[in-house]
């Protein structure tokens, strides 16, 4: 592999990964707001949790695809493309 595909390689993965970082302070940002808003309000429950739940499996998701998964992007096609181009010949 050339210098130069490593590194724009190197470069999406870092690029993911700084997605991923911004996507979690926002969604904990935005959850502390919502906290204190529940809590000034005169809701009687704890309505907040409902977000941060249902983003919370979205930033969870996220975090995988970029962490845990990160092989399975253009890397991962190319070598499954080469591994059935072999099994044909």
């Amino acid at each position: 592999m050339e210098k130069n595909e490593q590194y724009l390689k190197a470069k999406k993965r870092v690029q993911n990964l700084k997605a991923f970082y911004l996507h979690a302070a926002v969604y904990v940002l935005v959850n502390i707001m919502l906290l204190f808003i529940n809590l000034s309000s005169d809701a009687g429950n704890w309505w907040f949790v409902y977000p941060l739940c249902g983003w919370g499996i979205g930033l969870i998701v996220h975090g995988l695809s970029t962490v845990v998964f990160g092989n399975f992007g253009s890397e991962w096609e190319e070598r499954k493309i080469k591994e059935y181009m072999n099994k044909q010949d």
